[in-house]
C-alpha cells in the first residue's frame, strides 16, 4: 500500500519540539534544509501500486536512515538503535518531537532496499549532488570535470579454499535433502569436517601431497551425496522446491568440475557471481568481490557517478558506462574526465579523456588538470575507511550495483557535513571579529549557516 505521510504539526504542552532541544545551526540541521524530501515523497509512491494493506514507511524516513546509515558506516540494527538516542538524527529524518522508541525495525530497511533498487539509489545520490549544488560545495564548471577510476568492493564472503567450499557443498547439500525428506545412503557427517580441518594442517605444514589427497576425498564426499540427491529428483514435487534443488545440484556440480584457471569459478555457494581480481598489489593479491567506477570531481573530489561493473571488466572498457551515468545523474555531461594508465584503449570520444603519463598537445591548464588525477586515491580510501565500500553486505549482483551508489551518498553527505561544519566556525569567527574583505558569497552562507 502507498506509504504514509508524516501527522501534521500540532501542539503539544507536554511534549518538547525537537527545534528547542537542538542547536539549529548544527550540519545535520542545516543538511537537513538542503536536501529535496518531497522528490521521495513523490516518486517512492510508485513502488507500492497496491491500494489494500498496511501503509508503507514515509519515504523520508527510509532515506535519511540509509544516508545516515552510509555516512557514519553503521549497520541496518546500529542506525535504527542511533537514532532513538540521537536527536539530531530524529530530526534529519523528518520527527517533529523526541520519540523513544525505533521508528521502524532494522529489516524494513532490506525490504525498501529491494523495492528501491538500483534506480531509487541512484535518486538518493541525484539529491546529494544538487544539495552539494545548493550549498556552494560544487558549481557547474566543477560537474564539467571528473576523475575516474577503478576499485575493488570486496563481497562479505570467508576467504574461498577448495576444502572449505567442498565441505560447504557438502552441509549444504545434506540440509537440503533432509529439509525435502530425501533419504541418504552417507551423508559423512563425522569423517568430512575432520578432513576439512586436517587439510588446512597439511598446507601450513606445506605437506601439499597429502593436502592434494585429502582435496580429492573430500571433493568425492561432496559428489556422491550430489549424485545420490540425483537419483531421487523424481520424488521431489514438480514447483519452487524441485528448482531449489535443481539450481543447487548446478552450482555444487559447476564447483566440483572447476579447474584452477576455469572462468567463471565460484567462490562462495551463496554468492556464484563473486569475482575474483587482481590490481597487483603487494599485501593483498587477489581480492573476491565486485569491481567499482568512481567518478568524482576533479575539485572537489565530490562522487558523481559510481557504477558496480560485473564480470571483472578491463578498466578502459567501463570508461563509457561511467561517463554515461555522470551525466545521467547531474544532467551534465563531463567536457573533460582524467584517467590513469590502465584506460588505455577506452573508445570515449564525446568527452576529452586525458590518460597519465601524456605529453603531446597539452597546455598548462591541461597539465594541472591531470596532475589532479591522483587525488581521487585517498577518496577511494576515505570511501573504504570511513564509508562501507570496504565489504559489500547485499545478496547479488543487484546488491552489488546498490550498494555501491549508496556508498557515493555517504562520500557526499561526509563531504557536506565538513564544508557545513567549517562554514559554521568561519561564520562565527567572523561574527566575533569581522575580517575585511570578505566577500558577498561568504557573507550570505554565513548567515546561512547562524540562521541570521
Amino acid at each position: 500500500m502507498k506509504h504514509r505521510s508524516p501527522p501534521e504539526e500540532q501542539d503539544d504542552l507536554l511534549r518538547p519540539r525537537l527545534v528547542d532541544m537542538i542547536d539549529m545551526r548544527h550540519e545535520l540541521v542545516k543538511l537537513a534544509e538542503l536536501i529535496d524530501w518531497e522528490f521521495f515523497e513523490r516518486e517512492w509512491a510508485g513502488f507500492f501500486p497496491s491500494a489494500t494493506g498496511r501503509p508503507a514507511t514515509p519515504p523520508r524516513l527510509v532515506a535519511g536512515l540509509m544516508y545516515l546509515q552510509h555516512t557514519f558506516r553503521l549497520s541496518d540494527e546500529a542506525v535504527i538503535a542511533r537514532w532513538v538516542e540521537n536527536p539530531y538524527f530524529q530530526h534529519f529524518t523528518g520527527e517533529t518531537f523526541f520519540q523513544h522508541q525505533p521508528p521502524i525495525h532494522p529489516s524494513s530497511l532490506s525490504r525498501w532496499r529491494d523495492r528501491i533498487g538500483e534506480e531509487g539509489a541512484e535518486w538518493l545520490l541525484t539529491k546529494t549532488i544538487k544539495a552539494g549544488h545548493a550549498g556552494g560545495v560544487i558549481d557547474d564548471s566543477s560537474l564539467s570535470r571528473v576523475s575516474v577510476d577503478t576499485t575493488v568492493m570486496e563481497k562479505n564472503i570467508a576467504h574461498p579454499t577448495d576444502g572449505r567450499l567442498y565441505e560447504t557443498a557438502r552441509r549444504k547439500l545434506v540440509a537440503l535433502a533432509r529439509d525435502i525428506g530425501l533419504s541418504l545412503r552417507q551423508t559423512y557427517a563425522r569423517k568430512a569436517p575432520q578432513l576439512a580441518l586436517q587439510v588446512g594442517r597439511y598446507a601450513h605444514a606445506r605437506q601439499f601431497k597429502r593436502m592434494r589427497k585429502a582435496l580429492r576425498t573430500l571433493r568425492g564426499y561432496a559428489g556422491r551425496i550430489m549424485r545420490d540427491i540425483r537419483r531421487q529428483l523424481d520424488a521431489v514435487p514438480v514447483g519452487a522446491v524441485r528448482d531449489t534443488v535443481l539450481e543447487m545440484l548446478a552450482r555444487v556440480s559447476k564447483l566440483l568440475h572447476q579447474a584452477p584457471k576455469s572462468r567463471g569459478k565460484i567462490y562462495a555457494l551463496h554468492e556464484p557471481d563473486v569475482d575474483c581480481i587482481s590490481k597487483g598489489k603487494a599485501r593483498v593479491r587477489y581480492e573476491f568481490g565486485c569491481k567499482v567506477s568512481i567518478a568524482t570531481t576533479i575539485d572537489e573530489g565530490f562522487v558523481v557517478g559510481m557504477p558496480a561493473m560485473p564480470g571483472n571488466p578491463y578498466d578502459g572498457h567501463t570508461l563509457a558506462e561511467a561517463l554515461e551515468q555522470v551525466e545521467t545523474l547531474t544532467d551534465c555531461c563531463p567536457e573533460l574526465a582524467v584517467v590513469d594508465r590502465g584506460y588505455r584503449g577506452h573508445g570515449v570520444t564525446r568527452t576529452r579523456v586525458l590518460i597519465s603519463g601524456m605529453r603531446r598537445g597539452m597546455t598548462e591548464p591541461l597539465k594541472a588538470q591531470l596532475r589532479r588525477r591522483s587525488a581521487i586515491e585517498p577518496e577511494i580510501g576515505h570511501m573504504k575507511m570511513d564509508g562501507r565500500l570496504a565489504r559489500c553486505p547485499l545478496k547479488g549482483a543487484a546488491g552489488d550495483a546498490m550498494f555501491a551508489v549508496l556508498c557515493g551518498c555517504g562520500h557526499n553527505i561526509r563531504k557536506l557535513l565538513a564544508y557545513l561544519r567549517t562554514l559554521l566556525l568561519l561564520c562565527l569567527a567572523w561574527l566575533e571579529r569581522p575580517i575585511e574583505g570578505c566577500t558577498a558569497r561568504n557573507t550570505r552562507q554565513g548567515a546561512f549557516i547562524a540562521g541570521a
